[in-house]
């Protein structure tokens, strides 16, 4: 049993330490993302210093405390990223899936190491833009160690719960020959739905529970919104509880989905 843990450490060390060469191979791509993202950042800064210019607070939020919140989620917007669908349907496309199938190791877990190595990944390469965000747009960073270790934590049960949730949705690639276009839906709606464009307290009350009853308010807001203040520590067992509930749901049901998928699958090319 230990031998075959060993071997299984092994296999998967190998898939995460290839991922962040993989991601990071790519410097024309690095630098323009540095350029693009440093104007977003800046617009962003602007925008709500210009909604703040007639009104001291928002849904209780101050300018200082929005415009960090907003920055600190453009620097950790990589754990919001969803690739497994146009992975999914360039596999389909390029007859790589059947490749993928016969593999000696389970695709799920395949992939979620795939994807936890690509976060970690796009994190370093959000470094530069974490400096722009202090030294230019005046960022502010916690202090507390027990902010970053609920942050963390949170991170981690909300990047999984999320996993899942795009592994169902690549899941759909298998009934149709194209996923374009739904793609760019999910990429749209998730940067709505996850409030890393506007904070979730923000929006109607109805909305606000419609959006925070989805996987993409948990990889988002509710890490965000604990490591800017706006959510209290103390609120982090609840949260915890909740993003848990939705990795054994979304987990379970993954596994069930990708078995009735998997036999409607159509390989193109190959």
């Amino acid at each position: 049993m230990i031998a075959s843990l060993r071997r299984t450490i092994r296999v998967y060390g190998a898939i995460a330490e290839l991922q962040p060469k993989l991601s990071l191979s790519y410097r024309a791509w690095f630098w323009a993302s540095i350029v693009l993202n440093t104007i977003a950042m800046a617009i962003y800064v602007f925008f709500w210093r210009a909604v703040y210019a007639s009104t001291p607070t928002i849904a209780g939020l101050d300018v200082q405390q929005t415009i960090n919140y907003v920055l600190l989620a453009q620097v950790f917007l990589p754990i919001a990223d969803t690739f497994l669908m146009w992975e999914f349907g360039y596999n389909l496309r390029e007859g790589r899936i059947a490749i993928e199938l016969l593999r000696p190791v389970s695709m799920l877990a395949n992939y979620y190491t795939q994807f936890l190595a690509n976060m970690l990944a796009f994190l370093v390469w959000n470094i530069p833009m974490a400096l722009v965000a202090t030294f230019l747009f005046e960022l502010r960073w916690p202090t507390d160690l027990t902010t970053w270790a609920v942050f963390l934590v949170s991170v981690l049960l909300g990047r999984t719960a999320l996993y899942f949730f795009d592994w169902i949705l690549a899941c759909i690639t298998f009934y149709t020959t194209e996923v374009w276009g739904l793609g760019i839906l999910l990429n749209g709606f998730g940067m709505f739905a996850s409030g890393a464009l506007v904070p979730l307290v923000m929006m109607p009350g109805w909305l606000q529970t419609i959006l925070q009853s989805l996987p993409f308010a948990q990889v988002v807001y509710v890490p965000i919104a604990l490591l800017a203040g706006i959510l209290p520590a103390s609120e982090a067992p609840r949260l915890w509880l909740v993003q848990l509930a939705w990795i054994v749901g979304l987990g379970l049901f993954s596994q069930f989905f990708f078995k009735v998928a998997i036999r409607k699958v159509t390989v193109q090319g190959g």
